[in-house]
């Protein structure tokens, strides 16, 4: 029942070379022979260059690839190679570690660019000089029906068509249409087109796909699409922002052609009276104009700020609704928050389900934690409820943050249906001991009743202070657009298989430390044996003498944390508005979370802490089996008979310095709107608190940087931990607690994300504790980030570690002379890049320090100027991990890389994949083959380059425009 990270690839900083390079001696010119494949992700204003540049000759050391643009196209920045641009000439030349390819080696380079007008694609590559013979240009293709954002009535026939072209002599063969991973329609022949018939009310992403004689595709930039229950008025765009003092404008017009004049009217309906209608108020459509828009102006007062919403009206017709957000005249940074803020809620930008559920990514092809882009985590959930929260901050409309809560809600906590037999669970006898283990192989693991476990100290206070034996806490992932089948829909008590579209519970990783995402079978929260082997998932797990129907949920505890702080702001900054009442039932909400957030608190099997070295160590009684840290997940299950009569609850032995949050602990214990209502929940947040500072104090490294973290179960066993462990509390030191592949201890977003936690509560309390912490750590991120002139950057990205901490004295703590951090590369990945520099932010607002203050501003306005596109801010990266999606199993790497299957078990996934012995991650899912994008993959396994994708991810976006307003709060006021 483990959860694993938002598993990060290495970015564009990295190596992002595929084939295999080796020294040499330089090619002559004359020797040199090379082809260039290139495209590009145009969004209008800009575009990322992607050139795939073969050595088709002699081994090269050392290169410069130079071609030119016909228009005024304009270099923002590069990748993978030193790019300079003089006229409408551009250069690229080798960096220190991708000077040297060999013969019929490959070498992924992409620049970001900004134009007008015509984007033409160059004509020509030079490599050392010589022409490059064998490039290939990929196809052009636009999609010119429909029009972003276009709104039809339901069942209507929506026109498709699109233009393409193709390069280097070649023909455009296909042009396919698709809405999502659905495909539409296809044309072989100019003009392409096709009828998209009967379309159901709902919002719909739709793209199109050419493809050339030659192999080579290119997908067009993505649009949006309303469809109506009936005839609509359509207005665009649906948000905008207008300064004090000014005016800003948005356009009115019908879905269909009307019988006769229509007249609509709009004016506004709710929130800030600072706005109003100073123009186009009644417009008037008729048979001939209602497809062309009419202009409403908005005008914004001198003194007002916050949003209001306008509607657009007429008899018949569906209510357009457009929010007008009026900001201060010198809030360049709330203007920034609003303006990715309208980016990313747009529904054509392909964000959000039609449930309004965030994905992962706005792409689909896409495996790091969730396994595809369309699922979601309780993260994406924390993430929509704080970003909803700074919403309400900038603009005093507490009712988005309020409906993310209760959407959240909705979908990610488990109803009574979905947990049906709770009230059996005995607290006396949590669950069965099944010991965990170091490889997927090893797995079955064998229950064993024989090991004594604890005293669960907290179900009946909880059932006392909540009149339920519900658990309230997010199960951690789901399936949005029910792509595996097993219909786990929330409130729905069980599978329904593959014909529900609606949401579905899934869960993934079940088997020890090395399963990687790529060694994952996933399964049904609610395992009724419909799918699987005889026995369903289960004896994939755990070994049992019998099996029964079962239902089963893990909680990310970072992720109910998140919610929990975004709760806290939004109490905060209502109570400073004078609008307490608009927030307080969602408040009181996050408080009855993080009552159930303490299972977190607690050893996996409620054994006492410390020192607990063997199976046979001693069980818990009262609240001495809790450890008062934020562990790695909780878990609830039980039987799906009502009359079976048992349930189970799980802690975890494990914490991870990147989970901890003593933000939502101070608010839990000092906040009254959002008190726990137990007997003893203020005072284990209280006690966490000060446990949390602790922790971070007993990890931080010589150089500044935190280190993994602690368990009180080695090797999730109970083991012995190595000789001259180091303890804390009588936990043992873990470099790398809970996942190996890769170490969690690497990825410096956990440093980011926690520090900013740290540096919230720092800013919110003064308290010194977290300011020694942040003083050690901002010196050491701050002089390992590079900022360049033009606003490039590049700041840690894995982190490799030697030594331990001192064993913890809380009255005379140690130096950690002997732990130490080092930095093995770095990175541009702007979702880490925007936590960074909120925790410098907050940092800088309460202590003072300049160089805090001036590296947020200076990351802050970087990816601003030089890493947007047309649906937010984003930088490419290179997968060559992707290599993975048909790795067999195997023991004859340390790993033990592929899908663990063990012999003679068999089954099957809902959509009739096979499962044995023989299965890879793509063979239970090969769905992905359908994936418009999967060519990318399919190329880059039949031996071609490592795919690059520009991702979207959900957070990352919403961090992005927080860090913005955090930035603009805090010193732009």
């Amino acid at each position: 029942m483990k959860r694993r990270p938002r598993w990060r690839p290495l970015l564009v900083a990295l190596m992002l070379l595929t084939g295999t390079l080796v020294a040499g001696q330089g090619a002559n010119a004359a020797d040199v022979q090379c082809k260039v494949d290139y495209s590009a992700d145009d969004w209008g204003s800009g575009f990322n260059a992607n050139l795939t540049l073969t050595n088709l000759g002699p081994a090269i050391n050392g290169w410069t690839l130079k071609y030119s643009y016909a228009g005024n196209q304009r270099l923002t920045q590069g990748w993978s190679g030193s790019w300079t641009q003089s006229g409408k000439d551009v250069t690229v030349t080798n960096l220190s570690w991708n000077g040297t390819i060999a013969t019929n080696a490959t070498l992924s380079l992409g620049a970001g660019f900004t134009y007008s007008g015509t984007n033409t694609a160059p004509s020509a590559f030079t490599l050392n000089g010589t022409t490059c013979t064998g490039a290939h240009q990929a196809p052009t293709v636009a999609l010119t029906s429909p029009a972003a954002g276009a709104t039809y009535s339901s069942g209507a026939t929506i026109p498709l068509a699109a233009t393409a072209s193709a390069a280097d002599g070649a023909a455009i063969s296909k042009v396919e249409f698709y809405s999502d991973t659905t495909l539409l329609g296809s044309d072989t022949s100019a003009p392409y087109a096709a009828s998209w018939a009967n379309v159901p009310a709902g919002d719909y992403s739709v793209y199109a796909k050419a493809y050339d004689g030659q192999g080579a595709t290119a997908e067009s930039t993505p649009v949006g699409v309303h469809v109506a229950s009936g005839p609509a008025v359509v207005a665009s765009p649906a948000a905008l922002a207008v300064q004090q003092g000014n005016t800003g404008t948005f356009g009115v017009k019908l879905s269909g052609q009307p019988s006769g004049n229509v007249t609509v009217t709009v004016a506004r309906a709710s929130g800030n009276t600072g706005l109003s209608v100073s123009g186009g108020g009644s417009l008037t459509f008729t048979t001939a104009n209602w497809s062309t828009a009419q202009n409403v102006t908005v005008s914004a007062d001198a003194s007002g700020t916050g949003a209001a919403e306008f509607t657009a009206k007429a008899t018949g017709y569906d209510t357009a609704t457009v929010t007008v957000t009026e900001t201060k005249s010198n809030g360049a940074y709330e203007d920034r928050f609003l303006a990715l803020y309208n980016k990313i809620t747009d529904p054509a930008s392909g964000y959000f389900s039609k449930e309004g559920i965030p994905y992962h990514s706005v792409e689909t092809l896409m495996v790091e934690a969730p396994d595809q882009g369309h699922e979601t985590t309780s993260e994406a959930y924390s993430y929509l409820i704080w970003m909803q929260a700074v919403y309400g901050k900038v603009t005093g409309d507490w009712s988005k943050f309020n409906a993310a809560w209760a959407l959240m809600e909705k979908y990610m906590i488990p109803a009574h249906a979905d947990q049906p037999t709770n009230s059996f669970y005995n607290a006396s006898k949590p669950a069965t001991y099944a010991p965990e283990h170091d490889l997927p192989d090893q797995y079955p693991s064998q229950l064993d009743s024989g090991v004594s476990v604890g005293q669960d100290p907290i179900a009946a206070e909880l059932k006392s202070a909540y009149g339920t034996d519900d658990v309230y806490g997010m199960h951690w992932l789901q399936d949005v657009d029910n792509v595996y089948g097993y219909g786990d829909t929330p409130g729905g008590g069980c599978e329904n298989g593959p014909s529900t579209k609606a949401p579905s519970f899934i869960n993934s990783y079940q088997r020890g430390p090395q399963e990687s995402v790529w060694e994952t079978i996933p399964q049904p929260t609610c395992d009724k044996f419909a799918y699987g082997g005889k026995n369903g998932y289960l004896d994939l797990f755990v070994k049992d003498s019998a099996y029964a129907k079962q239902w089963k949920y893990t909680d990310a505890p970072d992720a109910d944390a998140r919610a929990i702080q975004a709760a806290y702001w939004a109490d905060t900054w209502a109570k400073a508005q004078g609008k307490s009442s608009d927030v307080s039932a969602t408040v009181a909400k996050a408080g009855k979370m993080g009552d159930y957030l303490r299972y977190s608190f607690f050893d996996k099997y409620f054994k006492k802490i410390g020192n607990c070295t063997s199976p046979s160590c001693p069980a818990g009684t009262g609240k001495d089996s809790e450890h008062y840290l934020l562990s790695w997940y909780y878990a609830w299950g039980g039987a799906t008979d009502t009359s079976a009569g048992w349930a189970w609850r799980i802690g975890d032995s494990a914490s991870h310095s990147g989970y901890q949050n003593p933000l939502a602990a101070y608010a839990l214990a000092n906040d009254t709107a959002m008190q726990p209502k137990s007997a003893t929940g203020v005072d284990d947040w209280k006690k966490s608190l000060q446990r949390q500072l602790e922790f971070y104090r007993w990890l931080q490294s010589s150089e500044g940087a935190i280190a993994g973290g602690a368990t009180n179960s080695w090797g999730g066993a109970y083991g012995t931990p190595p000789s001259g462990d180091s303890t804390f509390y009588g936990m043992a030191y873990d470099p790398a607690p809970v996942y190996h592949d890769p170490p969690s201890n690497q990825w410096f977003g956990f440093q980011a994300w926690s520090m900013e936690r740290v540096a919230e509560y720092y800013y919110v309390s003064g308290d010194t504790s977290a300011k020694a912490v942040l003083d050690k750590w901002v010196k050491w991120a701050t002089a390992n980030t590079t900022l360049n002139p033009d606003g490039s950057y590049q700041i840690p990205s894995t982190l490799h570690w030697s030594g331990q901490p001192d064993t913890w004295n809380a009255s005379s703590p140690g130096t950690n002379a002997g732990l130490h951090v080092t930095i093995a590369d770095y990175t541009n990945d702007v979702g880490v890049t925007a936590a960074y520099a909120k925790t410098l932010s907050y940092y800088a607002a309460k202590s003072g320090d300049t160089t805090a203050r001036s590296t947020a501003k200076a990351l802050l306005d970087g990816m601003w100027s030089n890493d947007q596109d047309g649906i937010g801010v984003s930088v490419p990266e290179t997968r060559t991990d992707y290599n993975r999606f048909t790795q067999p199993y195997s023991t004859a790497n340390a790993n033990h890389d592929g899908v663990y299957v063990p012999p003679g078990w068999t089954g099957t996934m809902p959509n009739g994949d096979k499962i044995d012995s023989t299965s890879t991650f793509l063979s239970i899912r090969s769905w992905y083959k359908q994936d418009p994008s999967w060519s990318k993959v399919q190329g880059y396994l039949d031996g071609g380059a490592a795919p690059t994708f520009t991702y979207h991810r959900f957070w990352a976006q919403s961090d992005i425009a927080m860090a913005m307003a955090a930035y603009g709060q805090l010193f732009d006021q």
